[in-house]
């Protein structure tokens, strides 16, 4: 039973009490209702006359007769379909303005009714013309079971009805597309014709005014190009257009698009590949200029770009209107939807909720914004309600605002002051989300260059080609007085510009990027701060400006999540894209935002270079792990599944001891077990060996190749089994054999390191306890150490440092280091060859310790000096990339080598560094002394040893 928590006074009550003179019987609180309802609105007079015979009923049991109207529509006749939907109309609309004005429904309520209709007659009235086609074999191929999929035409609601908030006068926005693969090339002409036809008489049925009215007012103008397109179009057409031509005003359009008549399955599917358009993967601040251009066309062609005055006021176009609170909740959701998911959302009030939940605007910001929106849109019901009139205007004579007063049951004053107030906060809160009225037109003056900035640097900027577009150097122009005023107070303000110098000349474009730090001026602070720094970063920025919006991300600054996490998260990831080509770009762009994350962490001296080395080496394992299978399983449709158990994937070197710097290649053996296996199963089997062989060659692909995404890795294969002479992938009998017998000492050596990274469970842990057994056997101490010895002397002849900052390569230095903590390992007893940290460094020189071969002071001494070295290196890495660090640039380079290794000066850096050399290379000198040569047993691929 419909309850009064609120009713309308009438404007006549003469005119009330007339209307409701044959409802003698209804209670006094439904007769204030329909006598307020009926004294202010015409239009709901005349359906409460028209409809005196349903209307008790009706109030008795509001959602039982509704359902019983959808009910008859469903059952109507096709020839009595125009005057039944049209009755419905009659009768949906009384019920949701009399459930509306008492409150017994909420606005979504109301909304979602007239939304329900919509869907409704819209499908009836498009498959009673699809069934006439179908009758009259005009769908080439197709009988009376397509009917039910409507011939694969799909209407899409767009906009209000789309998102289920279609208002009380609204009419629909469709766009009407057909599934071309329903039908062969031959006959695909005939059959797009026929659906134009149907498409224009399902429009005529909604549209078409008789004595009975009308049912939706129907514009199909959301087409693509639709000045030159039929009203029906294919669907690849459509999809083709969105890829090369697609707007943002069209992207956000479908952030409500809905499949609602005819083919609804085929319809989600095109939704689906509109995915990519509508929700790029980067934070999109461009859209934000876009839209505030978007409103300043409306303003100006619509009228209502003027102060705020209530009559007359534009309730959805006008300041602080609705469209002012779509237009701020779209967005954001343009800007982020792509890298969350949860963002895309049809409905205003819950994609407000959503941005709030993100900690995209302020909770109060999106309660305040909501609790507005609904009360515009009672108001613009109340407005519509008066003559059933396609307007959202208020009503600019004295008449009209006192009747929607009355409506709402509020003095015009009243009204008329606290409309203004919400409008003007509406205004305010959404007008500082974009552009400042009018500066898209509007050239700032040229800012004044601060000292120490050189005007000739800054004068080339324009000829770049990120700043040649009109948009990216309107955009920049705002930008550069904040962007000059920040480097002016670097620490070296010419070293800082000359930096950004060659940050902007190496961008392709800056549109995004220059719009990103528009909407994120904090960001600017982090861009002068890299480039001022780390010059290898910051052309790797130039070229890969999307990962600042990692930054924005709430978890940017998080504590390290961990191995687990991010292969659970790459995983989560990559399991929602089905294409492959897809999946290795998406794995580019998801470890370019992780390891620009690490970076920023290690430059900012959030994490030391110890924990950098371990979350590169995290998230490498991650990559890994998550290309794996994916590379399988598209070999796999070829080729068939792995024969027998698979394979596992080792890392080695570095990888293995899981510490890596921001530019370290992977050093990997992939190992496989056939079993009894001879060939794989699939449409072109292939033999064992040149199966993994190739599968091998496809996984060094997937890490290695450049995209459109940019590369993930170099790949580092020689330290399998006989080095680049034997096969890319080691069958599990071989290498077992190989190292058993045929190895030297030195690939055992190397084994100390090893750790399987990725591949069949099983098989990963039979190679971890072989290589564990291989270990621990008993071994000649003379003979390891004499290979040491010698690999020591080849690395000093092939590998001359470049200068004192190379701190890996050179007599004492890191690698030496690492040979001699590899010995330890292998000479120790199982006791010291177990535990997590096994494979790195300080665990084989306190093994060397145990074992004899080191005292405790010496192991000390390679081990502080091992930890300042790596602390150089991967503070090198980051600040000079993969080029020989043969100097220290720049006074930010100076001083972040500085704060990772804790010294104060350079002069004294360089000092120390010098003399940790000799003294480590002193004691390893001393610890190898006595050891006797070792005779080559000739050349096998000596380059693996490095």
């Amino acid at each position: 039973m419909l309850q009064v928590f609120r009713s309308p006074r009438p404007y006549d009550p003469s005119i009330g009490a007339e209307a409701v003179q044959g409802l003698a019987h209804v209670s006094p609180e439904w007769r204030a209702l329909l006598t307020g309802t009926a004294g202010s609105s015409p239009y709901l007079k005349a359906l409460i006359e028209s409809e005196q015979g349903w209307i008790e009923e009706a109030l008795n049991d509001p959602v039982a007769a509704r359902e019983a109207v959808f009910q008859a529509c469903r059952a109507c006749p096709p020839d009595q379909l125009r005057s039944g939907l049209r009755q419905a109309k009659r009768r949906i609309a009384l019920l949701s303005a009399l459930c509306d004005l008492s409150g017994h429904w909420s606005l979504m309520e109301v909304t979602g009714t007239l939304t329900r209709f919509g869907d409704l007659a819209v499908d009836l009235a498009l498959k009673a013309e699809i069934a006439v086609l179908l009758r009259r074999n005009k769908l080439p191929g197709m009988s009376e079971d397509d009917l039910e999929t409507a011939g694969g035409l799909c209407v899409f609601a767009m906009g209000k009805m789309g998102a289920f908030e279609l208002n009380y006068s609204s009419d629909i926005d469709l766009i009407c597309l057909f599934d071309e693969t329903r039908f062969d090339r031959e006959d695909f002409a005939e059959a797009r014709q026929a659906l134009v036809r149907a498409t224009r008489n399902m429009s005529a049925t909604l549209n078409d005014r008789t004595a009975e009215g009308y049912v939706f007012r129907t514009d199909l103008r959301l087409r693509p190009d639709p000045a030159v397109t039929p009203v029906a179009l294919a669907m690849v057409a459509a999809e083709r257009y969105y890829e090369s031509l697609g707007r943002t005003w069209e992207r956000a359009a479908y952030i409500k698009a809905r499949a609602a008549a005819g083919d609804i399955a085929a319809g989600e599917q095109f939704l689906k590949t509109l995915t990519p358009f509508v929700w790029r993967r980067h934070l999109d601040f461009a859209a934000i200029e876009d839209a505030h251009n978007m409103r300043l066309r409306i303003r100006e062609n619509k009228g209502t770009g003027g102060p705020i005055s209530v009559l007359g006021h534009d309730m959805k176009l006008g300041r602080g209107g609705i469209r002012e609170i779509e237009f701020f909740t779209q967005t954001r959701q343009l800007i982020a939807g792509g890298r969350d998911p949860a963002l895309r959302l049809r409905g205003t009030i819950e994609g407000l909720a959503a941005l709030s939940a993100a900690e995209w605007i302020p909770q109060e910001v999106a309660e305040t914004l909501s609790r507005r929106y609904c009360q515009h849109r009672e108001v613009e019901h109340r407005i519509q309600m008066i003559h059933d009139a396609q307007t959202h205007r208020m009503p600019s004579t004295e008449e009209g605002l006192a009747r929607v007063a009355c409506l709402m049951d509020e003095t015009p004053e009243l009204l008329v002051a606290t409309l203004r107030d919400r409008l003007e906060e509406v205004h305010r809160l959404t007008e500082d989300f974009f552009a400042p009225s009018g500066s898209a037109a509007a050239k700032p003056a040229t800012p004044a260059v601060p000292d120490g900035l050189d005007a000739a640097v800054i004068a080339r900027w324009p000829t770049y080609p990120a700043l040649r577009s009109d948009r990216g150097a309107r955009i920049f122009e705002r930008l550069q007085p904040e962007l000059l005023g920040r480097l002016s107070r670097a620490a070296n303000p010419g070293e800082a510009l000359l930096a950004l110098d060659g940050f902007l000349a190496g961008m392709p474009a800056g549109v995004q990027l220059f719009s990103l730090f528009e909407a994120n001026p904090q960001l600017i602070d982090l861009l002068v701060d890299i480039v001022g720094t780390s010059p290898a970063l910051a052309e790797y920025l130039s070229r890969n400006a999307s990962v600042f919006d990692a930054v924005l991300d709430g978890g940017f600054f998080a504590p390290w999540p961990g191995r687990a996490a991010l292969i659970d998260d790459l995983n989560k990831a990559l399991q929602a894209e089905d294409d492959y080509e897809r999946q290795l770009d998406l794995t580019r762009s998801w470890h370019r935002e992780w390891h620009f994350r690490i970076g920023v962490h290690h430059l900012r001296g959030l994490i030391d270079a110890s924990d950098a080395g371990q979350h590169y080496g995290d998230l490498a394992d991650a990559v890994i792990t998550g290309l794996l299978p994916r590379v399988a399983a598209q070999f796999a449709a070829k080729h068939g599944p792995m024969p027998g158990r698979g394979c596992v994937i080792l890392g080695m070197g570095s990888l293995g001891a899981a510490q890596l710097t921001a530019t370290s290649d992977l050093d990997l053996v992939v190992i496989y077990d056939p079993e009894a296996a001879e060939t794989s199963d699939g449409k072109r089997p292939l033999a064992v060996r040149p199966y993994y062989a190739r599968l091998t060659q496809a996984i060094v692909t997937a890490l290695t190749a450049p995209m459109a995404q940019g590369r993930l890795y170099e790949v580092d294969m020689r330290l399998r089994p006989s080095g680049s002479q034997g096969p890319v992938a080691t069958s599990w009998a071989s290498f077992t054999q190989y190292q058993q017998k045929d190895a030297w000492v030195w690939e055992h050596l190397a084994l100390t390191r090893a750790r399987p990274i990725a591949g069949d469970e099983a098989l990963a842990a039979d190679v971890t306890a072989f290589c564990d057994g291989l270990l621990q056997r008993p071994r000649d101490r003379a003979e390891v150490l004499a290979e040491v010895a010698q690999m020591r002397r080849r690395l000093a002849a092939a590998k001359i440092p470049e200068s004192c900052w190379d701190a890996k390569t050179g007599p004492g230095r890191m690698l030496d280091i690492e040979l001699l903590a590899q010995a330890g390992m292998l000479l120790a007893d199982k006791a010291h060859q177990s535990g997590a940290a096994r494979h790195r460094a300080p665990a084989g020189l306190a093994a060397g310790v145990a074992i004899g071969i080191l005292d405790d002071a010496d192991a000390q001494t390679l081990q502080q000096a091992y930890a300042l070295f790596w602390s150089v290196q991967s503070a090198m890495r980051l600040i000079s990339g993969r080029a020989p660090a043969t100097e220290v640039r720049g006074e930010g380079g100076a001083a972040f080598l500085l704060r990772s290794t804790g010294f104060d000066r350079i002069g004294r850096l360089q000092q120390a560094l010098e003399e940790a050399y000799q003294t480590c290379a002193n004691r390893i000198d001393a610890c190898l002394a006595g050891a006797p040569g070792h005779a080559d047993k000739g050349d096998r691929d000596d380059d693996r040893s490095g």
